[in-house]
């Protein structure tokens, strides 16, 4: 077969000569998926995952909840429109903000947009990620579909030499995602102030000055920015506190209210150190928003339990229903564990469904101010069907304030 010379992969051009692989994805069960590598070079392990999301590739790869995963993209042209210094989601820097690996359907052509500046081959390899095309994409979600998301090595060697028998050794040795605190690679290191709020077209990112709004305490544990442009946006002064801050630690700052962000890994592993804090302050009746992670430890911290997903919920096309109003929202979904709902009190209220599988989206405490979702408002897809959730969070911080003056 033909490879296009804008595929940014590297294997050879000679006539009809059929072009050695320079990429393996070695699945756990020794599946072996051959294609063009892109990006860093080596291996790399994790868990893959389908994401189906049609745009936003830059900002899947930098997003941290995938941290220690091998995303798969379901829609074929990844890369085409190139990559640039705005559409980041990660605070920490790479490798450790965002992926294993990109497995992509088609050859990565030239960027065709006035925003690039570089291409995903160069930023891959920029970001210490590997990257995989050529591999027949359906296949592999279907694959994940019916068994579940496999552990796997990607590796990348432009020259074509690999050991496939010991990829598929480490592959079969990895550990399950299951137990797995994944937080610490990706969250704050230190306390800091945030006053960035959300692009406009010819103007870039906003900024607010401080002292001005509703004090919140974000809590990272792979936070994503958008998020917290949206706080800033909504009104509030956001302070980022790395996820071993203490209950002490985090009331010493005064907060109005207090965000759960986002992240990775397995909630139960997180909420060793997590929950006893979530706990402290919803004892305290401080102001709660939750958002993926923060949603599982919120229902962690309220005494319920969650759940390992088979193929879990990864994209932009996922419909929700707000039980609260009866609406229906496209939102963005990033996660592989799930709430289950039976295990949670009586004071803990269901609020948001899917209604792809029924799992629980959303919960509100009926004695404490608190509320989660499990699904991504900051991202956009709908476009802004759910930003309400920060209007509420600040509606909410203001009630509070209000019985309690």
């Amino acid at each position: 077969m033909l490879q296009d010379d804008a595929a940014g992969a590297h294997a050879p051009h000679d006539g009809w000569a059929e072009p050695i692989a320079t990429a393996l994805l070695v699945l756990a069960d020794g599946t072996i998926l051959e294609g063009f590598g892109i990006g860093a070079t080596g291996e790399a392990a994790g868990e893959v995952c389908f994401n189906t999301a049609m745009t936003g590739y830059q900002e899947i790869l930098t997003d941290p909840s995938y941290a220690g995963q091998i995303v798969t993209f379901t829609f074929p042209h990844i890369g085409n429109v190139g990559t640039n210094d705005e559409d980041l989601e990660s605070l920490a820097q790479a490798p450790a903000s965002g992926v294993r690996g990109a497995v992509i359907a088609a050859a990565v052509t030239n960027p065709s947009n006035w925003r690039s500046s570089s291409h995903l081959d160069a930023w891959l390899g920029a970001r210490g990620i590997i990257g995989i095309t050529g591999v027949d994409t359906r296949a592999l979600t279907a694959l994940i579909r019916d068994r579940g998301m496999p552990n796997a090595m990607i590796a990348h060697d432009p020259d074509g030499r690999f050991d496939r028998e010991a990829l598929k050794a480490k592959a079969r040795d990895l550990p399950t995602m299951e137990g797995l605190d994944l937080v610490p690679p990706v969250t704050s290191r230190e306390t800091t102030a945030w006053g960035e709020t959300v692009w406009q077209l010819g103007q870039g990112y906003g900024a607010r000055a401080s002292g001005e709004g509703l004090r919140v305490v974000a809590i990272d544990y792979g936070v994503k920015r958008n998020i917290l442009r949206l706080l800033t946006q909504a009104g509030c002064d956001v302070t980022v506190v790395p996820a071993t801050a203490t209950a002490e630690e985090i009331l010493a700052l005064r907060p109005d209210g207090v965000f759960l962000s986002n992240g990775p890994g397995d909630p139960a592993a997180t909420g060793e150190y997590a929950v006893p804090v979530i706990r402290n302050l919803l004892e305290r009746k401080v102001p709660t928003f939750g958002i993926c992670l923060g949603h599982q430890l919120m229902g962690l911290a309220l005494g319920g339990r969650t759940v390992k997903m088979g193929q879990g919920h990864h994209g932009a096309n996922h419909p929700v229903k707000d039980k609260t109003t009866g609406k229906v929202e496209i939102v963005s979904m990033n996660h592989g564990f799930a709430v289950d709902p039976a295990s949670l009190p009586g004071t803990a209220v269901e609020t948001h469904v899917s209604l792809f599988d029924g799992s629980n989206c959303g919960l509100a405490l009926t004695d404490r101010p608190a509320f989660s979702v499990q699904y991504h408002p900051e991202a956009s897809p709908g476009p802004r069907d759910s930003h309400y959730l920060f209007d509420r969070f600040v509606s909410l911080i203001r009630e509070t304030k209000g019985t309690t003056a």
